[in-house]
């Protein structure tokens, strides 16, 4: 081979790298003006309290599995799906899995269906941890309270109405308090793993009634399970989002 042989075929070489797609496009840094790409990999949060701190409500293995092999299964396979692709590629202008889950549409559909439900898997779930705590329950306060009363005529007509929301959802999913473009709140159920975020809704409060969130301990009783679920809301933490959705 000639020099300048040589040299053409590095060049040649060096540019295939700089094009490729997937993870040599990764490396190439985002311009100034765009958000940075998203953290990969995503990772499974600590729960705020042991596994049995919510007993005797919810028991100690029921969070462990729910907690360790659930939610850590959708962190997984949301990491499964997004580990060979350019990020910014997929969901141009977002920087959160937040804003994909708000706007499903924009995220290419290699990866939507895996953004849906195992994103929203893993943002459901992060926030269900938080909405729960030991020694919780009893009614929310000050400017919460206020709205609810507002909303729903009174604490236990709102209480009565969720209840019915998160009984009356066929097959797996969840019951939310939401708070609206307008900051008015609402009840609204979801299907999976489908989030209020998609629906351009707020979420402050949600139950999970996937059959793995309470069968070691009710199994079919789902009233139950939600009746108990009750005791340990974590109204402190459902007030603070809803300050800051209202501000």
């Amino acid at each position: 081979m000639t020099r300048r042989e040589a040299i053409k075929t590095t060049a040649l070489a060096s540019a295939a790298i700089v094009t490729a797609p997937g993870i040599f496009a990764q490396s190439n840094p985002a311009p100034a003006t765009t958000p940075a790409p998203l953290p990969s990999p995503f990772a499974l949060p600590s729960l705020p309290y042991a596994y049995d701190a919510l007993e005797p409500h919810i028991d100690a293995q029921t969070m462990q599995i729910h907690h360790d092999k659930h939610h850590l299964a959708y962190v997984t396979n949301l990491n499964k799906a997004c580990s060979s692709v350019a990020w910014r590629g997929l969901a141009p202008n977002f920087s959160t899995l937040e804003d994909w889950l708000k706007d499903l549409s924009s995220v290419s559909e290699t990866i939507r269906t895996a953004v849906r439900n195992n994103g929203g898997g893993h943002y459901n779930h992060s926030l269900f941890w938080q909405m729960m705590k030991k020694n919780g329950g009893g009614e929310p306060t000050a400017d919460l309270a206020k709205s609810i009363d507002a909303s729903f005529g009174s604490f236990s007509s709102f209480k009565d109405n969720f209840t019915k929301a998160a009984l009356g959802q066929f097959g797996s999913g969840w019951a939310w308090l939401v708070a609206g473009a307008d900051k008015k709140l609402e009840i609204m159920p979801t299907a999976n793993q489908d989030t209020p975020l998609s629906s351009g809704k707020t979420p402050l409060l949600g139950i999970d009634i996937w059959e793995h969130a309470y069968y070691l301990k009710y199994q079919n009783k789902r009233a139950d399970y939600i009746a108990a679920w009750w005791n340990v809301v974590n109204w402190d933490f459902v007030a603070e989002r809803f300050a800051k959705s209202a501000a």
